[in-house]
């Protein structure tokens, strides 16, 4: 139900807001007009207001859905007070189709574990020693806490695409046992390092803390209660059949921006609260050991790809390929978008996976010039920074050899052909007809999505 917000103590809040979020041209409190409210869909469609009545000109929106659509943003959704208020000229088509949101897939399991965590199941503080099973991992490993995997501080050593790799093809055997032969770069707990295996074992840890399959437990205490059908979604599992944390669920965009609508409300979907404002302040704090990260979520401007010039108050979640829910609680505004890259670069392929900010940049630029009283000034056109891209982060030989059993990573008894005495599906086995490392599409009935 649409409703406008508040009268005139809603316009004394608003203006109130205003003022403390550092807004340019802020009206008095008695000029300021109430903007519509929505309500949390409780069907299919989220509710739709034009974006006058949410405070922005339709045309300049519009020109900001345009841009984003010119960079490869296959779907684009803009919501403020819970309204929809801005699509993309391609929603129609694209709204339904499960689309892999890559690593914005950590923070959903962010959410379940704090789900977990609200239940009294999963103790963020503990070592996963307490949930693993006897005789998995070395002391050390079994060292590392629950809140170390969910703030990328394990200190296992990285390699983006090669740990990512074997999940593409897929080929591992088994990644969160993976995960405890990797070896440690950093004592655990003391630096910043981004790993995928680490979300994998997170993933399993989180799997042995609730006693059940971590898509069961999802679909039951997450997906669900907030509208979201079992048969809409695929989320890939390893060859054990553990559910890979990092990335690899592929999920409609309208799905996508409720999970977004659930967090940017504090955990409620209507009166219900799924995840508790306790766990979701922690998960959207800063961690000791990076200022932009919290418990799987990207905080703040200039971080990840958040525009530099965003409001303080922003966090978000981030995927490869520039997949994104972006929320502003002080303008009670969210962006979710999902594509192709799409970045403008004169740096060649390396400057498309360094210069992610420049589509969030230009984009954000436009839309706040869409406000009818702009959140900053313009920060100006986008200018790319010096190339500074290092391979080295990206690949690791050893990280490879180690699903085929071999190598010095590679963990005892786990290879390609068998893992721990465990039975392996076959290669490309789990994934249901029409899905393929970016989406699931196809006239199957099988297939995910929207029907």
């Amino acid at each position: 139900m649409l409703r406008k917000r508040g009268g005139w103590a809603g316009a004394v809040a608003v203006a109130l807001v205003i003022c403390g979020g550092g807004f340019a041209h802020a009206q008095p409190a008695e000029m300021a007009q109430p903007e519509i409210q929505c309500e949390q869909p409780q069907g299919r469609e989220f509710e739709r207001a034009a974006p006058e009545q949410a405070g922005l000109d339709s045309a300049r929106l519009r020109d900001a859905l345009n841009f984003a659509a010119s960079r490869n943003r296959l779907n684009v959704q803009v919501f403020r007070h819970n309204c929809l208020i801005g699509e993309g000229p391609e929603n129609a088509q694209t709204g339904h189709i499960p689309w892999n949101v890559w690593s914005v897939t950590k923070s959903i399991v962010s959410l379940l574990a704090g789900i977990a965590w609200d239940q009294g199941k999963l103790d963020i503080d503990a070592p996963i020693d307490r949930y693993l099973p006897p005789g998995i991992g070395d002391a050390e490993h079994r060292s590392i806490t629950v809140e170390n995997l969910l703030t990328e501080t394990s200190g296992l050593r990285i390699g983006l695409v090669t740990e990512g790799l074997t999940g593409v093809i897929p080929v591992d055997p088994f990644s969160a046992v993976q995960a405890l032969a990797v070896p440690f770069d950093n004592p655990p707990g003391t630096k910043f390092s981004y790993s995928q295996r680490n979300v994998d074992l997170l993933s399993y840890v989180i799997e042995l803390a609730i006693g059940e399959p971590l898509q069961e437990f999802a679909q039951r205490e997450l997906f669900g209660p907030i509208g979201i059908q079992r048969g809409d979604y695929y989320w890939a599992r390893d060859r054990s059949g553990h559910t890979y944390g990092y990335a690899h669920l592929m999920i409609p965009p309208d799905d996508l921006s409720r999970l977004g609508m659930l967090t940017a409300n504090d955990g409620r979907w209507h009166d219900r609260e799924i995840v508790s404002r306790a766990y979701l302040h922690r998960a959207t704090t800063s961690s000791s050991t990076n200022s932009c990260y919290g418990y799987l979520f990207w905080i703040g401007p200039d971080c990840a790809e958040n525009a530099e010039f965003l409001p303080a108050d922003m966090y978000s979640m981030s995927g490869l390929g520039l997949q994104h829910v972006f929320i502003i609680p002080s303008l009670d505004l969210m962006v979710v978008w999902t594509g192709v890259f799409g970045v403008h670069t004169n740096q060649g392929a390396s400057g498309i996976l360094q210069y992610g900010m420049e589509v969030p940049h230009e984009f954000f630029r436009e839309l706040f010039a869409a406000f009818h009283d702009s959140p900053v000034p313009d920060p100006g056109q986008f200018v790319e920074p010096p190339l500074r891209f290092d391979a080295s982060k990206y690949f690791d030989t050893d990280i490879a050899l180690a699903v085929f059993g071999l190598g010095p990573d590679a963990y005892p008894g786990c290879n390609v052909l068998s893992c721990l005495n465990t039975p392996l599906a076959p290669p490309f086995s789990d994934a249901p007809p029409g899905c393929e490392l970016l989406a699931c599409v196809g006239p199957d009935p099988r297939t995910p999505g929207i029907h």
